[in-house]
């Protein structure tokens, strides 16, 4: 079972084996932008200022990449606070011209150990149903051309394929609703 859970500091230790499975990374691909200073560090301190960063709401940046979003926390089970986090959902609430073509509604990620379990589009099923509560009826995923794994889940979700960008992403739009 996959469950998508607010991010909470409680489930530090888990955040921070799953953060060290990724490795050193300043943004997950896939999971949208982290507005961190570098790499999360795998710690409860860390933890509160992921946590902290998920929660804020800021106003579009300058250049137009930030519009209103949530961030979710991918685990295995039913949300318990004893299941392992393996990964990360990203729904951002409307689209941009950035975002039109280089983000999508939804991003995630799935931790290294965890992949090839189902957890990706069963998350991305959930992340589906919470754009449809937002009245977004048609979400707008994207993938690099070689990611067949993340292309695979896509189309298991009903994305209908639209088009390939000039930096070579794909482009696909999925219903919300079933």
């Amino acid at each position: 079972m996959t469950a998508l859970v607010e991010p909470d500091v409680r489930r530090w230790e888990s955040w921070a084996a799953m953060i060290q499975d990724f490795g050193d990374v300043a943004q997950m691909h896939g999971s949208g932008h982290w507005h961190l200073e570098g790499p999360p560090v795998p710690t409860r301190a860390g933890c509160e200022a992921f946590v902290l960063m998920t929660e804020l709401t800021a106003p579009a940046d300058p250049d137009g990449t930030r519009v209103p979003s949530t961030y979710f926390w991918i685990t295995a089970g039913d949300g318990g606070w004893d299941d392992e986090v393996v990964g990360f959902v990203h729904l951002r609430h409307h689209l941009n011209d950035h975002l039109l073509v280089h983000g999508g509604h939804l991003g995630y990620a799935v931790r290294p150990s965890a992949r090839r379990r189902g957890h990706a589009t069963a998350a991305l099923a959930l992340g589906l149903q919470a754009a449809a509560r937002l009245g977004v009826e048609q979400a707008l995923l994207t993938c690099e051309a070689g990611n067949e794994p993340s292309r695979r889940t896509i189309e298991r979700n009903g994305g209908v394929f639209e088009d390939e960008t000039a930096e070579g992403l794909l482009r696909f739009w999925v219903p919300t609703a079933s």
